[in-house]
């Protein structure tokens, strides 16, 4: 697929960078498919997931050599091909790594503090931290701290 020109918007890449399906190396695929079709588009990571699994399983292309047309590793490849078979299309869509929400700090914890502040409202933050860890036992950042108890923004309500 052609490039937008330097400067230009680039709709498609906005898009696949805002869902996470953004390809950060399309460089690497050098799969035939998406070197001469415009239709096959090396950034969109569900399509080359999709485009490498059914090389394998359709065209019979062994999986090195899969692997390595579509700049990948052999267990990403196993990945993808396993995520294809239990959950379908959507199993390619890329998921967020790691914890997806503040783990340490809970609803009991930010009521604490909350009932703290209210009877103590010159209480620092470092101070909170410091009652967290007394009374639950673990260490919280004071950032982390900071961003649960700040209010929160209320969306904008458009005609």
């Amino acid at each position: 697929m052609a490039k937008p020109k330097p400067g230009r918007r680039d709709p498609k890449a906005e898009a696949l960078a805002r869902d996470g399906a953004l390809n950060p190396h399309p460089e690497a695929v050098r799969d035939t498919l998406f070197a001469g079709n415009p239709f096959f588009d090396a950034r969109d990571l569900v399509q080359v997931r999709y485009e490498m699994v059914r090389r394998h399983q359709a065209d019979r292309v062994p999986i090195s050599d899969v692997a390595s047309a579509f700049g990948v590793s052999r267990p990403t490849f196993y990945k993808a091909q396993s995520a294809l078979a239990d959950q379908g299309l959507a199993g390619l869509v890329p998921r967020q790594r790691g914890p997806k929400g503040g783990h340490k700090i809970s609803a009991e914890v930010i009521a604490y503090i909350d009932q703290l502040r209210t009877t103590r409202p010159d209480l620092t933050v470092p101070q909170c931290v410091d009652a967290i860890a007394t009374r639950f036992g673990v260490r919280v950042h004071r950032r982390s701290l900071e961003r649960a108890t700040a209010p929160k923004k209320k969306p904008l309500d458009l005609p």
